[in-house]
């Protein structure tokens, strides 16, 4: 078994997904994919089970019944991927809008620079955001301030939705008290990461909008991010968060000292 898992939640991504795993395969670095299918009625899932004999043992599918948000998909996979053994978890999107190449230095962030979590970020390093209308690239960025403005998180690109896990925060993090389900998800998994006191990456990517399939953002995603985030930070006044020692505490990994958690803080 390979220690990467890819989760890939889909919902009408006919026009991708063959074309999304293939390319995850195709990586110099080796991955095995979970698609988690919300009972998309373009028969999604049906291509992802016929290319299943192609790539067996390292593609597999979860289909649920029914669009049950983005937040439960996640962690349906989180979940999937503990139970057997997988030591990073990565999310990424089926359209593309990730570049399935940026894994590997997700990857790397994790793997070998000792970092608990490795955010692909659209803010790092300005504002990196292809195809997008302005005024969307505008709501996603101010969004992120506002994050940061409320929370005090340092985080750069509060809503990127494409990371790497390790296995140790998902086992941290108690998913089943996860509260949010669309966009406000990917905002609570970090700000919980970080109040635990993990050690957290951004990772400099192009976020490239997609050119196929339709976009599943909606203004009912937005508001419950808007809200969401005064509400995450008032309920953690009264919730204690105990500090995790640092992965790579006192140890090197491929000759690479660790660094100072006060870089990700």
């Amino acid at each position: 078994m390979n220690n990467g898992l890819v989760l890939i939640p889909t919902y009408n991504e006919r026009e991708n997904a063959d074309l999304i795993i293939r390319k995850v395969f195709s990586l110099p670095q080796a991955f095995d994919v979970l698609i988690i299918d919300d009972g998309s009625p373009d028969g999604t899932a049906d291509i992802v089970r016929g290319l299943m004999p192609e790539f067996e043992g390292r593609l597999f599918l979860e289909e649920r019944k029914g669009k049950l948000g983005l937040g439960t998909a996640y962690i349906h996979g989180f979940r999937w991927a503990l139970a057997r053994g997988y030591e990073f978890v990565f999310e990424m999107d089926a359209d593309f809008s990730h570049n399935p190449e940026d894994l590997i230095r997700l990857y790397d962030a994790c793997a070998y620079q000792g970092y608990d979590l490795a955010i692909g970020s659209r803010y790092i390093q300005g504002v990196n955001v292809v195809n997008w209308p302005m005024d969307r690239v505008l709501m996603s960025y101010f969004a992120s301030a506002y994050v940061r403005l409320i929370t005090r998180m340092p985080i750069m690109d509060a809503t990127a939705g494409f990371k790497c896990y390790t296995a140790r925060v998902l086992r941290t993090i108690p998913l089943n008290q996860i509260k949010f389900v669309g966009y406000a998800f990917q905002i609570e998994m970090k700000w919980l990461a970080y109040k635990y006191g993990f050690r957290i990456k951004e990772v400099p990517i192009i976020f490239t909008d997609r050119t196929r399939g339709a976009s599943k953002m909606s203004k009912g995603i937005f508001k419950e991010a808007l809200f969401g985030v005064v509400q995450m930070k008032i309920s953690s006044w009264f919730r204690r968060f105990e500090q995790v020692a640092s992965q790579r505490e006192e140890t090197t990994l491929a000759g690479v000292p660790a660094t100072s958690a006060s870089e990700s803080r």
